[in-house]
């Protein structure tokens, strides 16, 4: 008997357990285009390991990455505190 409360319990928790809900929830994360923001300008060797890099995300989410090159300061910019919060 006490067996099988344990096992009911268990089931139970497993059912009701937050992760479960928001693993269901995220099922289509991302929704929308991703932007991968490189911090060099276009045509170094880091835009293409951030172009392959992308590729492999896209190929991974389902869903078009996009690489936004906002080069300058030796890769110190401040471009991604100017994106907005909501994305594009």
């Amino acid at each position: 008997m006490l067996c099988v409360k344990t096992t009911a319990v268990a089931v139970a928790a497993l059912l009701f357990s937050p992760g479960a809900w928001a693993q269901s929830l995220a099922a289509n994360y991302p929704n929308k285009v991703v932007r991968f923001i490189c911090p060099f300008p276009p045509g170094g060797a880091n835009d293409l390991l951030a172009r392959l890099f992308a590729q492999k995300m896209t190929d991974a989410y389902g869903q078009q990455v996009i690489v936004d090159n906002r080069g300058g300061a030796g890769g110190q910019t401040r471009a991604v505190n100017r994106v907005p919060a909501c994305g594009m």
